[in-house]
Order: structure tokens, then sequence, then C-alpha cells
């Protein structure tokens, strides 16, 4: 039974905070929040048993602490990095807190997870909730004390008599602090970040004990009376539909309740269903079963030409010829003469991608007699699926909220897959045509056939060296199916988004430099994969830096060193890209740090010993990448044997500002340098007749402990404002990776996946 459903719905609320609008988490100013939370608190006097305080504390008399996390948990430990945070602003001790994996609800605010974005865009306002229940347990320890506020203080999971030394645990005041009003915006006082005492440290993980012992619930192992299985046969290729189905043989099957045709659905093709023909069944094997058995004939649509070999070629072409001016500075590159003996010119392409997070999607949906549709969902976006739900079934999201309720489970990895919401409302079309509880599981060939891919691209350079092994002229281009097709299949460019993402936004100091996008047609369904459009960026920024180096005669480090310049802020709004989009902070803080590029290049350079000489057949190759705020430099070593590629060792170092979890960033590093050790050397979706040629690991592979090199991490600690973890990893361990084939080889690749040109 799933541990959701022995909850009713007032027992829920009063474990994950007061139901309405309180204290929400979001960019709204928290004077905004705050005059929310009183509105609220007038329409319904506060659950005082509970001993709630704010949206996302509770506190009961022996003294635990109930802290919400509102993101979503997919193994990158956010169910203890948020309520560390909130812990360590209201001085709990961490022995006393448990974390609860909160549902979709407006009261949280912003609960989308996803572009390396819950601790650097909401750091402040995480730790104000934190602020709400210090405040209170202190205005409830004076009332009791008969003393001003501002002679009491929170220390060590109790309040402090700061007059006489006389101490209440938080416990002794959980139900005075219940009762205190919300405080205002003035009286929270954030602690000096030198005062921290969980926050930079490691902690044990919330809920690792029940991942542990598989105590814990996921998508996939939620449970109800009655339940349906549903397995799904899709149209193989985006945009196609069914001509006719012979379900006779299927329903056969011992265990098969009913086939359902689903409903057809229209371009584009946004996060929704792309249609199909769904068993259900009393057990997963026979809706497995069953499937197999259907007979179904698909029109295919004019998505059925593509191919991915000679779609790639065809953006070979594209970024040869002039596109899109992205940004420009200084002269006119078209009217400027490059010299032949002194000029680099290189493209990279990089094939579709997968997710393929462990835990393949999964969704339960159940709609009862009064028309309330409660879903479970492994999402990473647990409000806009909501949303969706209601648009699903035809309610008014203004008016009819409380006729939906999403639990988000904990999800087995997500990469980005569990943004979209199509498994979501399979479940909830198949539940309201069924009028059972229905729950859709995707196999891992589902997965692959059917997923958002990480969009092929191809990036071009051409650049001139100077006689002092500089650059002054620089032109760029990329072409890649644009993420926005899904949602207006008549775009053809990526958007302003797109292009911040390691392309335009190149820090270099060149005075005359040329940004393009050539537009293209989308044949598949695009989508965000860790990183985005900064893996293939940084794949092609990284290599060709390299080649520059090679071309000039020196090192990899020295060229990176030259073509960054002086230490400097630098703001590509002011240098030629006025679109930038900044990873959404708008804060000086966040501009791009040139200090800090170097930084996390020279210590992996001297942590690793990348510029030292090496044997023969064995090669370094290093690279560096900005993203989602953050700072992030590889450097790779591999031995290149008879045609055979094996890696010997892989650095990273990352500069993500002030550090919440270090084992968290340690692990998030780890997990970039496996991620890009697939991608590079075996890795790749292709297409054939419109159709994705991969099935299962077998034949798209991740990287095997028996191919994994030692793994180092370097972190550069420091107070400056929160960077991405979950992302910045990644870009620049593709280009360390081929480089250092380059310089132990001779032997350039251009072309992923390495295992096309040598053994892996």
């Amino acid at each position: 039974m799933s541990q959701f459903n022995k909850l009713s719905r007032r027992e829920f609320f009063s474990l994950t905070g007061r139901a309405g609008g309180v204290l929400m988490l979001s960019a709204t100013p928290v004077t905004s929040i705050l005059a929310a939370s009183a509105e609220t608190a007038t329409a319904k006097a506060p659950d005082i048993s509970s001993h709630q305080l704010g949206a996302f504390v509770s506190i009961d008399q022996s003294g635990k602490v109930d802290i919400i996390c509102h993101r979503a948990e997919m193994g990158q430990g956010i169910l203890t990095s948020v309520p560390q945070l909130i812990a360590d602003e209201m001085e709990a001790n961490w022995d006393h807190v448990n974390a609860i994996l909160g549902k979709a609800d407006p009261a949280y605010g912003n609960q989308s997870t996803g572009g390396s974005a819950s601790i650097r865009r909401f750091i402040t306002h995480i730790r104000q909730m934190g602020a709400v229940a210090r405040v209170m347990l202190e205005q409830a320890a004076a009332t009791r004390w008969q003393i001003d506020v501002s002679k009491v203080k929170a220390a060590n999971h109790q309040i402090v008599n700061t007059a006489n030394g006389a101490t209440l645990s938080f416990g002794e005041l959980a139900s005075d602090a219940a009762k205190q009003p919300l405080p205002k915006a003035d009286e929270l006082a954030l602690k000096p970040v030198a005062d921290f005492k969980i926050v930079g440290r490691d902690v044990p993980l919330q809920g690792l004990e029940k991942i542990v012992t598989g105590q814990a619930e996921y998508a996939q192992d939620v449970q109800l009376p009655g339940m349906l299985i549903a397995s799904i046969e899709r149209p193989p290729v985006v945009g196609g539909s069914m001509k006719n189905v012979d379900a006779s043989e299927a329903k056969k099957v011992a265990g098969v309740v009913d086939v359902i045709q689903l409903k057809p659905r229209s371009m584009p093709v946004t996060v929704k269903p792309v249609s199909g023909v769904a068993v259900l069944a009393t057990n997963t094997w026979a809706a497995i079963e069953g499937r197999k058995r259907l007979k179904v004939t698909w029109e295919d649509g004019a998505n059925a030409t593509h191919d991915s070999e000679t779609y790639k070629q065809a953006l070979v072409e594209k970024v040869k010829n002039q596109g899109k001016v992205i940004r420009t500075e200084g002269d006119d590159l078209y009217q400027h003469t490059f010299d032949p003996d002194r000029t680099v010119e290189a493209c990279y392409t990089f094939p579709y991608h997968h997710h393929m997070s462990m835990e393949t999607p999964a969704a339960t949906a159940v709609i009862s007699d009064d028309g309330h549709c409660t879903v479970w969902s492994g999402t990473q976006t647990p409000q806009w699926g909501k949303g969706l739900v209601l648009e699903e079934l035809g309610l008014d999201p203004a008016k009819d909220a409380d006729k939906v309720t999403l639990h988000n489970t904990l999800m087995g990895g997500a990469f980005g897959r569990k943004g979209k919401s199509d498994f979501t409302l399979e479940a909830v079309e198949l539940a309201k045509a069924t009028g059972k509880p229905v729950k859709v599981i995707w196999s891992r060939e589902d997965d692959v056939k059917h997923g958002f891919y990480h969009s092929i691209a191809a990036n071009y350079f051409k650049a001139e060296l100077t006689p002092e092994g500089g650059c002054n002229h620089w032109l760029q281009r990329v072409a890649s199916p644009p993420i926005a097709w899904i949602f207006d299949d008549q775009a053809k460019h990526l958007d302003a988004t797109s292009l911040s993402l390691g392309f335009a936004d190149v820090p270099f100091d060149i005075p005359h430099m040329l940004f393009e996008n050539p537009g293209v047609d989308t044949h598949v369904r695009t989508g965000w994969l860790r990183a985005v459009g900064n893996i293939n960026n940084a794949f092609g920024l990284g290599c060709f830096v390299d080649e520059l180096a090679d071309k000039a005669g020196i090192s990899t480090h020295q060229m990176w060193l030259k073509l960054l310049g002086e230490d400097r802020l630098f703001n590509p709004r002011l240098e030629g890209f006025e679109d930038y989009t900044h990873y959404g902070n708008e804060s000086a803080d966040y501009l791009l740090d040139i200090a800090r590029f170097k930084a996390v290049l020279n210590e992996v350079v001297d942590k690793s010993g990348a510029d030292q000489s090496l044997p023969e057949g064995q090669g370094w190759g290093i690279s560096l990448a900005a993203s989602f705020n953050s700072y992030a430099a590889a450097a790779t070593k591999v031995e290149v044997r008879d045609g055979k590629v094996t890696v010997l060792e892989m650095h990273t170092a990352i500069d993500c500002g002030l550090v919440v979890t270090p084992d968290r960033v340690i692990s998030q590093m780890e997990g970039a340098m496996i991620m890009a050790l697939s991608m590079t050397l075996e890795s790749e979706i292709t297409v054939k007749e419109g159709k994705i040629v991969q099935n299962n690991f077998y034949d798209y592979p991740v990287t095997r402990i028996n191919k994994t090199p030692p793994l180092h991490v370097h972190i550069l600690r420091s107070d400056k404002a929160p960077g991405g973890v979950g992302e910045p990893g990644l870009p620049p361990i593709c280009p360390s990776i081929v480089n250092a084939i380059f310089h132990a080889s001779g032997t350039r690749i251009r072309d992923l996946p390495v295992k096309k040109t040598l053994q892996v």
C-alpha cells in the first residue's frame, strides 16, 4: 500500500504545511509572501495541534523537526540540502530533523527541479523559511519569559535567554510557537555565512536508510487496491497515427482486462502523450505480454523520411554558410581576409542522446466518484504536471485546483526526462476511461524509443591566430533542432535561452567576433538533458581551443589563458549578445568572472599534473566551461595502444560558490564523469526512417565499472553566491577526453562517439 494512501487529506496537510498560500517559496518578494500568509491565516485559523511554523516547518513536543523539501528528489540529494539550509537558519540540531518530500502545491512556490536551480536561484527564500521558524520560536520564548524578544536567541535546538542563560527546548516551545503571528519581512534577518553550523558540512543524508533497505517509494512502487497496469504501444515516428489495430490475441492473455486506444494528439507535440494503444491488465506480465500480441498498423507521417546520419551531414553544410546573427563585436568578419597560414577551421558534430535514468517513467492515477483525481508521479515539475492534469480533465486551474492532488515520489534518476508529463497524462487518461486506478509503466525500450532527446548538433569554428599566439578574429556557428519546436512546430532557430548555454556567451578577449545560428527543421521530440546545449557547445569549443593551441605550438592550458585575457567581470549583454538570459539570475553576483574561470583551470591542471610529459601513447586532455552560474574544468588521461583507447584517470574542478553539502557536489561531479565517458566513447541515438534504432543498454551503452578509471573531484570553496551543481560538471569533460586521445595518438576526433574511429 502506498504510504500516501494511508494518509487522509487532513493528515497530509498536517505533514506538509497549512492548506493554502502560506509562505510561497518563489521569486515573489518576501513582503508579498507574508502578506499572502496573513490573508490565509485570517481566512482559516491554523491547526495549532500540528505545531506548524510556516508552510515548511513543523516541530512536535519531543523536539523532532519535520521540514518540507519542495524540490524534486532524483538522486541529486536535494532532499538533504534544502532541509540543511532551513535547519541551519533556524538553529536546529540535524539529528532531530526529518525531511518530507512535498506534493505539488502552490504554497511552496516554484517546485520545478531542473536547470541546476534549486539552490542557486532560491537559496534566499529557502533560508527565509528557516528564519520564519526561528523568529516564531524566539517570540514564543520571549512571551513565556515576559521579556523583549531582543533578549533571546536560538542556538542548538533551543532558545537561550541571553540575560540569565536560561533555556527552553524547541519541543517545549512547539505549541506556543505555532500560535505566534507570522513575522514581518524586516524581522527576517538571515545568519552571516560565517555562522553556518550545518551548511557546508557533510551530514547524514535524509532518506538514505530507506533507499538502501528498499523501503523508499518510487513511482514504479505505487500500489493501490484494484489497480490496473497499463503497457502502451506508441507511434514509432513522431507525428504518426494509428491506421488500425487488431487486439483479439492480446485479449486472450490471462489477466488482460481491456485494450484502449488513446485519443489522437495533434502537433505541436508539447510534453503530452503521443497517443497509442494501451493494454490494461491485473499484473505487469499480462500487460506486457498482451501488448506483444497487438497487431497495429501505423501511418508514419512526414517524419518517416528522417535519417540521423543524413541529417547530421545537412547540419554540417548549414554551419558552413551564414546564419542568423546572434552576437557580433568589432569589425565585419565577412570583410576580413583570413590568413590561411594562421587560420584554424573545424566543425564538430554531436549525436542525439537519451537520459537513460535507471528508473524508467511511471505514473499512477485514480479518479474518485466525486471527480477528484489523485496522481502519483516521479516528476521534476509537479506543479506544471498538476496544471496539465487539470487541463487534461477539462478543469479550470484557477477554480478547480483542489480537484487534483499530485503526490511527487522519489525518482531513480531523471536528468531532464521527467520534467515532461506525457507518462503522467497517460495514466490520467486511462484512469478516466476505466474508472479504476491505473499505473502506466514504461519499459526500457519504451523509454529509449519514445524519449525527448538531446538535440543532434553541428558546431563550426574559424579563428585566426596572431603572431603572439592569441586570436583577433573569431567566427562561430551552431545548427541544432530547437527544443522550442515541441511547443511550436514552426520553430527553426534556437531561442535566446539555448544560445546562452555556452554558445554566444563565450567570454574570450577577442576584438572581432561573430556568432550565428542557421535555422533547421526538427523531426524527433527534443528536450532538456543534463546541461542541455552546453554539452555540444562546450565539446566544440573545448576541442577547438586545443586545436588552436596545437597550431600555435603552445599548451592548451596557455591557450585558454590567452583567450580569456585579463581578469574582469564579463557581461555578454554588453559584449554584443543583448539577449543573454543569464541562467535566470540577474544579480551582478552572477556576472561571468574570468578570475574564477582561470582558478578552476589552474586547479585541475595543478592537481592532475596535466602539464607534465607522459610516455609515448599516453596523453592528457583538458577543457573548461561555465554553466548554470558555476565554473568547471576537466582533465583526462588516456592511453591509445593498437587503436584502442583506455581512460586512465579523470579529474574535475568546480567553483560553485557556497557549497551546501560537499558530498553531494562530489557525487554529482563523479556522475558527470561517468555520463560524459558514456557519451564521448560509446553511446548515441540514431534514427532510420523516422524511428529510433536503439533499444536498451546493449546498444546504447553506459560506462560500466570495468571501464571507469579513478575519479578525482576538486572543490574550490568560497562564500560567493551559489551556482548550480547537477549540470556544470558535464560540459568540459567530453572535450577533455577527445583532446587526450589526440595528445596520446595524434588522432583528432570531431565526430562522436569515439567508437566510430577507435576501439573503446
